[in-house]
This record gives C-alpha cells, structure tokens and sequence, in this order.
C-alpha cells in the first residue's frame, strides 16, 4: 500500500492568531481560507511539501455537540490537552530561536531526551501542542 498523510486537523479559537502563527511563525504558505457562517477553516502547510496539510477549524463546530460538551472541548484546548501535533525539522536550533522571538509559547526549550529524540514544544495561539523534533 501507498499511503501519505494529507490532512491533519486542529482546532482553533481565533482565526487571526491561527493564521498569523502558522504563516508568520512556522513559515507555513496558506492554502486555502474558507469562511461559512461566521466561520473560518484555514489550511497551512510546509511549501516543500505539498500534499501535507493541516486544516485549522474552528472547534465543536458540530452541531450533535451540546453546550456543556463544547464548553469542556474548549477548556481542554487552552490546557493544551485536547490534541497535539509534531513537526520535524533538520536544525531544531534554527527553527527554536525565530519562533521564541515571535512571542510564541514556549513549553520545553530544545532538550535531548532519555528516549533518543531532541525535541522543543510550544502552544498554538488556541493552545494546541506543537513538539518539533530534530531529524538526524
């Protein structure tokens, strides 16, 4: 089998935030912008990797979810519990220094793990949780 990601999902709670930390943060091209209703889903993704994107929506947009359901959802994602999602890089330096210097939540500084990986982490605008590893 042939198989790629295409899509990865995340949520986000402010549009502008979004778009402006995936753009201008992470360097990521913006592929697509569709708003319904009063809503926003953007798609970003690495420019040297075209068929990869991740598709920031707006959360609980569904609407079989209850009040209280999405009240929880939205909680869970400013704790940074909801979902994650991790990059790769082959300079995690190079990638960690412009990224602290926007003003973008750092969580871990890049660190060399017990488990082999060398990671960083930071929080999306809406709280997600970004790790970075370094590829060697």
């Amino acid at each position: 089998m042939d198989i790629t990601i295409h899509y990865a999902f995340l949520p986000h709670t402010d549009a502008d935030a979004a778009l402006a930390f995936y753009r201008d943060s992470l360097g990521f091209e913006v592929r697509n912008d569709v708003g319904y209703e009063g809503m926003r889903w953007i798609t970003v993704g690495p420019a040297n990797q075209p068929g990869t994107s991740i598709v920031l929506h707006p959360p609980a947009a569904d609407p079989g979810i209850t009040d209280d359901e999405r009240r929880t959802i939205l909680e869970l994602i400013a704790k940074g519990s909801y979902t994650a999602i991790t990059l790769a890089t082959d300079d995690l330096d190079g990638v960690f220094e412009p990224l602290q210097a926007s003003g973008a939540e750092v969580v871990q500084e890049p660190t060399d793990q017990p488990y082999g990986v060398r990671d960083c982490a930071f929080r999306d605008p809406a709280g997600n949780l970004i790790r970075i590893n370094e590829v060697r």
